[in-house]
C-alpha cells in the first residue's frame, strides 16, 4: 500500500467548486490505478503552538483547511500513473491550465507515504 497525502487551505466559499474538482480528478486517478481518495473538510482544526495545519498551507482568513489521501497498491503504480495522468486529455478539459483552480496549488503539501500503522474495524 501506498499513499499520497495532501494539505491544502481553500476559500470557504469554494467549497462546492473543490469537491467538484476532487470529484472529477478521481475520474482520471482511478482510471490509472488508485485504489480509494478520500477528501476531507475541516471542522476542528486548532491552531497549534508550535507548527499546525494552517500555518504550514499559509491559511488566510476565510480558508478552510482540506486534508486528503489517495491510496495506491504500491509506490510503483502511483509513480507509473503521474506522467500518464498529467498527459490525458481530461486533465487539460477539467483543470485548463490550473489558473482556475478554487484554491491555490502554491500553498499545498503534499508526500507519498507508506502505512506504518492501517486498521479497520
Amino acid at each position: 500500500m501506498y499513499v499520497n497525502g495532501f494539505i491544502l487551505a481553500v476559500p470557504e466559499a469554494n467549497k462546492a467548486a473543490y469537491k467538484q474538482v476532487a470529484e472529477k480528478f478521481w475520474e482520471i486517478v482511478r482510471d490509472y490505478g488508485a485504489k480509494s481518495q478520500i477528501e476531507c473538510w475541516e471542522v476542528d482544526v486548532p491552531d497549534g503552538e508550535a507548527t499546525d495545519f494552517r500555518r504550514a498551507v499559509q491559511c488566510r482568513e476565510g480558508e478552510k483547511i482540506v486534508f486528503s489521501w489517495v491510496t495506491w497498491d504500491d509506490k510503483e503504480t502511483a509513480d507509473a500513473s503521474h506522467d500518464k495522468m498529467m498527459a490525458d486529455e481530461r486533465m487539460e478539459a477539467f483543470f485548463g491550465d490550473g489558473s482556475d483552480m478554487p484554491f491555490d496549488g502554491k500553498r499545498m503539501v503534499y508526500g507519498g507515504f507508506e502505512p506504518l500503522v492501517w486498521k479497520e474495524a
